[in-house]
């Protein structure tokens, strides 16, 4: 008996990469799949897929920035099976560039995508939950919520601030019967990279004393080591999976291979080591 029959599942950013490959996993073990993203067209077609392979999924397109269609997507997940068992906050993209020279107002747009939804949306499902007795909240945090690398320090920021409220959320909800698991990717072949490398076109393209930097990142010297040790959505999806499905998933959860020895790597070096590796990547020099 597939271990999901009966439950519920909400996936956000579903409609590419990592969600996409999350929601294929969950609907395979029997779990009704809430799949939820900006493109309609996008998830048709993942729910037209799943339904063919004899799943079950319900494809809600909607803005996950908009408090309105958070509410929304609490109240239609309801409407349609009366039940929440998994919550994967999985919505989210990098803002790349310099912190002096990023507009705040983007900055703002990267937390409400990254942090402020996945607060919002938990708040939503967690009433249903205690109800239940039962739920997981898995968050898709990264790599990033553990390293701040040059250029990636404001989605560090709010994958820093994804693991803080985590953390201790994980201990408020557990007399309720209620799991909270991070999953920390790597590097990941998907969209996501298409999307950070927009978010820092512009500022790419205009005189600043990050210019240099900037032009390094953009020539992609640095990805392409990256790509060679990349992982797929697939990977991350067995983990999300795994912390939804065991009886005692761990708080954490890394991969592909890379992510846990930088995490590693990172808890263990020195600081003036770890900085200077970081610095030496992004073809940074230390002024003397």
């Amino acid at each position: 008996m597939a271990a999901l029959n009966g439950k519920t599942a909400i996936v956000t950013g579903a409609s590419a990469g990592i969600g996409e490959a999350i929601a294929r996993w969950l609907a395979r073990d029997g779990a009704t799949v809430m799949l939820t993203a900006r493109r309609q067209d996008r998830l048709d077609n993942l729910k037209a897929e799943i339904e063919a392979n004899g799943g079950k999924a319900i494809a809600i397109a909607g803005d996950i920035n908009a408090s309105d269609f958070r509410k929304s997507l609490i109240e239609e997940t309801l409407k349609a099976t009366n039940r929440i068992d998994a919550l994967v906050n999985n919505a989210g993209y990098g803002q790349r560039g310099p912190v002096e020279i990023v507009p705040i107002e983007a900055i703002r747009q990267n937390f409400e995508t990254n942090f402020f939804a996945v607060v919002e949306l938990t708040q939503l499902v967690l009433p249903t939950m205690r109800k239940q007795g039962s739920g997981r909240i898995v968050n898709i945090s990264s790599v990033a919520g553990k390293i701040s690398r040059p250029l990636s320090s404001i989605y560090s920021a709010t994958k820093f601030a994804m693991e803080a409220i985590s953390d201790g959320l994980r201990l408020e909800v557990a007399p309720f019967g209620i799991k909270v698991v991070l999953i920390e990717p790597g590097f990941i072949i998907s969209e996501f990279l298409e999307v950070a490398t927009d978010s820092a076109k512009s500022l790419t393209e205009q005189e600043s004393p990050y210019r240099e930097l900037l032009e390094h990142s953009a020539s992609g010297k640095d990805y392409e080591r990256l790509r060679k040790m990349a992982g797929t959505p697939d990977d991350i999806a067995k983990l999300v999976h795994l912390a939804i499905t065991v009886e005692n998933p761990r708080a954490r959860y890394a991969a592909p291979a890379h992510a846990k020895v930088a995490i590693a790597m990172k808890r263990f070096l020195p600081e003036c080591l770890s900085d200077k590796v970081l610095m030496n990547q992004s073809g940074l020099k230390k002024k003397s």
